[in-house]
């Protein structure tokens, strides 16, 4: 049924075009575009179940000297369609993450782990020293914000990964891990595309 409507709207398009009504060529343009949306959401929905992650996550880690809340790392992406060439196979999406900290000892982030996956499944492991350029440290109930990018290759993907931290508050303070939920990265974004 939808195929059959997109190839009306081609057509329909093309006469619009020939005859030189630029008017409802755009409205055909639009419709188009409607309904190439729709059959991506429809076979992403099929081929990738990640898909359906939305372009949010939040996670707070516990900590565990305290048995209290810990750091909280909320983030969220969109899709920047002005930087991106889908004909050429390059979508870029930006991503905000807001980090707090809600325990009662200051803390630094040394490192971050993203792991990337494509819409075709391809992962790519990424490590690096601390993020955007900055080991930032934290104190208790505060905050550091920060936005990046990320390029792929298709459509719509997934990231999830962790920070290492360290408590700064005592010398000779061990290391741990503060994961962060997978979200997805899509050209369809969610209803509230506004980056946190």
């Amino acid at each position: 049924m939808r195929s059959q409507k997109y190839a009306m709207l081609k057509q329909q398009l093309a006469v619009a075009a020939q005859f030189e009504d630029y008017k409802e060529a755009a409205k055909l343009r639009d419709s188009l575009r409607f309904e190439d949306a729709a059959k991506y959401r429809d076979e992403l929905k099929i081929l990738a179940p990640h898909s359906l992650l939305k372009c949010s996550s939040d996670a707070t880690t516990l900590d565990e000297s305290a048995k209290k809340q810990g750091i909280r790392v909320q983030v969220r992406s969109v899709y920047i369609e002005s930087r991106s060439q889908p004909l050429k196979g390059q979508f870029f999406f930006a991503y905000r993450i807001r980090i707090t900290n809600s325990s009662q000892r200051p803390v630094q982030l040394l490192k971050r782990h993203w792991i990337v996956t494509d819409g075709n499944g391809r992962t790519e492991n990424i490590w690096g020293v601390g993020v955007v350029g900055e080991q930032p440290v934290i104190f208790p109930k505060t905050g550091f914000e920060y936005s990046s990018a990320c390029p792929l290759s298709t459509p719509n993907g997934r990231m999830e990964g962790d920070f290492e931290m360290k408590h700064i508050d005592k010398a000779g303070s061990s290391t741990f891990n503060v994961a962060f939920a997978p979200f997805s990265l899509s050209i369809l974004g969610d209803d509230n595309d506004v980056l946190l």
